[in-house]
């Protein structure tokens, strides 16, 4: 079951009860040192601890794969696990980790792996299945070693086991296979020879087991019995030289065996015992070696006369033995047995179907057992006796109702009233106070002797006890049955007296009594010695018949008219049964069919009606879903107008953050290009500082007005706008040349005038600021482009939105669009002034080269040549400068004229309003580009208003 009980040997004590399997356990393994026992069913296998008696591991499966086996190697800590997919795995027991898994066998010889057995030192592992083929593992180098083949007789392996010796150091060579026709064969794996086996056809082994020192082998034959072989004595064979070709008949020894004491039939090569020595069972081995050379003579004789050699002759001429019994078997069950289960439910199937065929084939014999209703009654103790050969059982069942059953059917169907009367005849001689007891409580002989004769005491006594009387009733005449029944009322004459109810009368000859049989068996013989000879049954019945040979004698002995009127009624009767079954049917038949038509109606109804509710309830789901898709669409509305009113929110917040980023971008760029111009001026400031150092006081008032206009100038630079780097270093290489070509004029000129210096300085300080200023110009015009720029493209980007988002802002796009083309316009008017203003720088540069180069030309033409007059060149110089600039018109005369004096001062004051009227413009530029931001960033907010 699915509960596993440990119980001591001695004391029969429970000792534990381990829960776990939920099937049942088919398989238990111990471990060497006792400590652990393994557990498996079909679906899982369990490692407990027999010290505790606590499950240690459980192995759980898939229900697909299921499991063979589970169990400890011999003398070894490894368990192997043999599942029904023919994986074999090795696991450590201790820590249950897997050591290996066995390859799979080919596919030449694959089989599925049912039995298994191992060697005592776990080196080989041999499996087998539903085939004649071996496998033999070598569980050490794992891999499979020898496919050994059985005979072809061979068809299926129930059981392996090894035969363990004494001198193999536990690598037992000698197998033993026990396939399914019930003989076990011993074989050597190395040889692969047949060394003996044990078992027969006739009286195969269930199931078998080897002592642990290979002594001897229990085996449970298929009959019931036990058998214990000596192993000794089988291996006895082995070593006997072969035959003798040529035999001799010799005398029988002096001490013979008698008739009664061994009976021999010629089988296949058996000699079995007689049936009264039931007790002592023979190893058939044995005994056919110990009569082989002694008997064999007596073997072949027949009480008829034949001998083996007549056999093999009517073997040849017939191709079979002369079957007698088999045509009775050959007509299959009679219909009156079809249903014999229902009428006596027998729990063995094999022996419900051996009665079955029995009673069948007396009903073939004689149509009067067809109608005997205690027929199965009277042949059940015999065929329990005999059910492993059916042919006996029949047999003796005939012989038993020509011999002991005579006359029992004269009166039939009703009880045999002659045999009752021969029965009363003798209990009303021997003892009448019981028969008139009997009379005195309406007990007729059909009550307190027909149960016994029609259950022939199977009911009454016990299987020992029925044996022993029957050994003595076929071993007298056949009155002794009858006898029998007297002296069983006559020994059991105490109770029956004191019986007053018929009920009580009943069950006395239908249960077991407390009486003894060898009292009874003792009592029939004194009534069969004291009766007279005019009541003995013995007088009336005829001497033991046997039955006839070839064929079985015919039974007729019963009123034919009446089996026949009785045959005919059952025939009528069961034609009239098969016509009221077949109206019936056919009733039955429209009877089912109206209801199932009626069924069919009220269902198509009630699936009309529950059609028509579904439908209702299905309108009103639908209602139902409607008003609910309308409430959804509600909510996915303002879900739509919350997201889009966020979507709006967050789009003003990533172009406020980006215009911010832009606008500190600029801020960053402009503080940049101030940082840059401011180390411009620094540098320059130096450079100044440097050159002024080395000038005389005189240049003080000049050097103050410088400091002034580069305070003005620093003041400027907040305002000025973004400086291209290219501008910027192509204005420091300019500006760099011109300064190298002032030092160098500054070097020419130092010896002359401070009043020509001081002019000439203040001219170039306002030709470079007249050059700053054009440049910051430049700048703000190209920085007013950048920013027309980019209003352009957040124009576009604007009017890209409001295009997706709504329809109705096309005016406003309009507007966007006219501004956008003013702007273009604006932008084209600024590039033309840049244009202009690049122009003026060029002819600005252009004097200022000419001027310069003029001037270190006189420096150098006045340092060759002292003394020389400059008049007439500076006059010259007039006349050929009168198209250049007016701030090229200096002399080198230490004294200025006063016009000249005055014109200076008036141009500086000009080029002062001029650089104040810049950094005012840079100013209106900045507040202008700040205001356009400001704008960009209020619009979205106007647009989505």
């Amino acid at each position: 079951g699915p509960l596993t009980c440990m119980s001591l040997l001695i004391t029969k004590e429970l000792v534990s009860w381990m829960r776990g399997h939920e099937s049942s356990v088919f398989s238990i393994s111990v471990h060497a040192s006792g400590k652990y026992a393994i557990t498996t069913s079909s679906d899982t296998a369990q490692l407990w601890d027999l010290d505790t008696f606590q499950r240690k591991r459980k192995l759980n499966i898939r229900q697909s794969v299921g499991i063979q086996k589970v169990f400890f190697l011999p003398l070894s800590n490894t368990i192997l696990s043999c599942f029904k997919d023919n994986s074999i795995f090795a696991w450590e027991c201790d820590t249950l980790f897997c050591k290996y898994q066995l390859p799979a066998p080919p596919e030449s010889s694959s089989i599925l792996y049912k039995v298994f057995a191992v060697t005592r030192d776990g080196r080989i592992l041999a499996a087998g299945g539903k085939s004649n083929h071996l496998h033999l593992w070598c569980l050490e180098a794992r891999q499979l070693f020898r496919i050994i083949q059985m005979p072809t007789k061979v068809r299926a392996i129930r059981h392996l086991e090894f035969l363990p010796d004494s001198f193999d150091a536990g690598s037992n060579q000698v197998l033993g296979v026990l396939s399914q026709d019930g003989i076990m064969r011993f074989i050597n794996i190395q040889t692969c020879k047949l060394l003996f086996e044990i078992g027969s056809l006739d009286e195969g082994i269930s199931s078998s087991v080897i002592s642990p020192h290979g002594r001897y082998i229990a085996s449970i034959m298929e009959n019931g019995s036990l058998n214990i072989y000596s192993v000794q004595a089988l291996t006895q064979e082995i070593n006997k030289p072969p035959l003798p070709l040529v035999k001799v008949i010799e005398d029988l020894p002096k001490k013979k065996l008698s008739s009664s004491d061994l009976k021999m039939k010629v089988t296949s090569g058996r000699v079995q015992q007689p049936a009264k020595s039931r007790g002592s069972k023979i190893q058939t081995r044995i005994l056919k070696q110990d009569l082989t050379g002694d008997f064999e003579s007596k073997k072949n004789e027949l009480p008829d006369g034949l001998n083996k050699k007549c056999l093999q002759i009517l073997l040849k001429g017939y191709g079979e033995y002369p079957t007698k019994y088999s045509s009775l078997i050959d007509k299959g069950t009679h219909v009156t047995f079809l249903n014999l289960q229902k009428k006596y439910p027998i729990k063995s199937r094999k022996l419900l179907r051996v009665l079955q065929r029995t009673l069948s084939a007396l009903a073939h014999w004689s149509v009067i057992f067809s109608d005997t209703p205690y027929l199965p009654l009277l042949a059940f103790p015999f065929v329990k006796l005999f059910q492993n050969n059916q042919l006996i059982c029949f047999e003796v069942i005939a012989t038993l109702i020509i011999n002991w059953c005579q006359h029992w059917f004269e009166y039939f169907p009703n009880p045999p009233i002659n045999i009752l009367s021969m029965i009363e005849n003798v209990l009303a001689f021997h003892d009448k106070e019981l028969l008139q007891h009997f009379i005195d409580h309406d007990i007729t002989s059909q009550l307190y002797a027909w149960p016994l004769l029609e259950t022939v005491f199977s009911e009454v006594l016990t299987r020992e006890e029925w044996l022993k009387l029957f050994d003595n009733i076929f071993s007298n005449h056949p009155s002794f049955l009858l006898m029998t029944v007297v002296a069983y009322n006559i020994c059991s004459r105490v109770p029956l007296l004191n019986c007053n109810l018929k009920d009580d009368f009943e069950f006395f000859f239908h249960h077991r009594n407390n009486l003894d049989i060898n009292v009874v068996i003792r009592q029939v013989y004194h009534l069969m010695e004291t009766t007279p000879t005019d009541i003995h049954p013995d007088s009336m019945l005829n001497v033991f018949v046997a039955l006839t040979k070839g064929q079985y004698p015919v039974f007729n002995q019963y009123p034919k008219f009446i089996v026949d009127y009785q045959t005919q009624e059952r025939e009528r009767i069961r034609n009239d049964e098969l016509d009221y079954l077949r109206e019936r049917q056919t009733v039955e038949d429209m009877q089912a069919e109206v209801d199932q038509q009626r069924v069919e109606d009220e269902a198509w109804y009630q699936k009309q009606e529950l059609l028509r509710k579904a439908e209702e309830t299905r309108r009103e789901m639908l209602l139902q879903e409607e008003e609910k898709i309308i409430q959804q669409r509600q909510r996915l509305a303002a879900v739509k107008r919350e997201l889009k009113v966020k979507e709006m929110h967050l789009q003003d917040a990533a172009r406020r953050r980006f215009l911010k980023l832009q606008q500190d971008q600029q801020e960053m760029e402009l503080r940049r290009l101030d940082d840059e111009i401011g180390r411009k001026v620094y540098m320059r400031d130096r450079e100044i500082a440097a050159t002024a150092r080395d000038l005389e006081m005189r240049q003080l008032e000049l050097e103050s007005q410088k400091r002034l206009y580069e305070k003005n100038l620093t003041e400027n630079q907040a305002a000025v706008a973004k400086e291209m780097r290219a501008d910027a270093d192509a204005y420091r290489r300019k500006v760099d040349l011109e300064e190298h070509m002032f030092h160098k004029l500054i070097e020419a000129g130092e010896t002359q005038s401070q009043k020509t210096q001081k002019v000439i300085k203040e001219n170039l300080a306002k030709a470079e600021q007249a050059c700053l200023n054009t440049d910051w110009q430049i700048q703000s015009l190209h920085k007013q482009k950048c920013d027309d720029l980019q209003r352009n493209k957040c124009y576009q980007e604007v009017a890209k939105l409001l295009r997706e988002n709504r329809r109705k802002e096309i005016e406003i796009l309009n507007a966007m669009v006219e501004q956008e083309a003013k702007k273009w316009k604006e932008a084209e008017g600024k590039e033309f002034c840049l244009r202009s203003a690049k122009k003026a720088s060029a002819l600005s540069d252009a004097s200022r080269k000419w001027f310069l180069k003029q001037e270190i030309n006189a420096a150098v033409e006045h340092a060759e040549n002292p003394c020389h007059k400059e008049e007439p060149r500076f006059q010259n110089e007039q006349e050929d400068s009168s198209c250049l600039p007016r701030t090229s018109h200096l002399n080198d005369s230490s004294e200025m004229h006063p016009s000249t004096q005055i014109s200076l001062n008036r141009r500086a004051v000009e080029w002062d309003t001029t650089e104040q009227n810049l950094i005012q413009k840079v100013r209106n530029l900045r507040q202008r580009l700040t205001a356009q931001a400001r704008h960009r960033c209020q619009t979205p907010h106007l647009l989505a208003a």
